[in-house]
C-alpha cells in the first residue's frame, strides 16, 4: 500500500509543477575540432576553466538576452601583441 500511496504522491507533486524554462547563459565555450559548445557559463572565468586546456575558447553566447533589470556584460577588448624588441 506505501509503494502506490508514494506513487500517487509523485505523480501529484509532477503534474502540480508547471513547464521548466530554459535558462540561457552569456558564455559559450566552443571546443576544438567541433567537439561541440557548452553554454552554461555565468562568467568568462567559468568560460575558460572549462575551455583551457582542450583548445578551445570562449565566446559570447549569441542566443543570451540579459533578464530585466540585468546589464549584459561588456564586450571583452583583445589585447593586441606588441612585436618582441630586438
Amino acid at each position: 500500500m506505501r509503494p502506490l500511496l508514494f506513487l500517487l504522491a509523485a505523480v501529484a507533486a509532477a503534474a502540480a509543477a508547471g513547464p521548466a524554462a530554459a535558462i540561457e547563459y552569456p558564455w559559450c565555450a566552443e571546443f576544438a575540432d567541433g567537439a561541440g559548445s557548452n553554454c552554461g557559463f555565468t562568467t568568462y572565468e567559468q568560460c575558460m576553466a572549462t575551455a583551457r586546456g582542450t583548445g578551445g575558447y570562449c565566446a559570447r553566447n549569441p542566443m543570451y538576452t540579459a533578464p530585466a533589470g540585468v546589464e549584459r556584460p561588456p564586450p571583452r577588448r583583445s589585447r593586441s601583441r606588441q612585436p618582441a624588441k630586438s
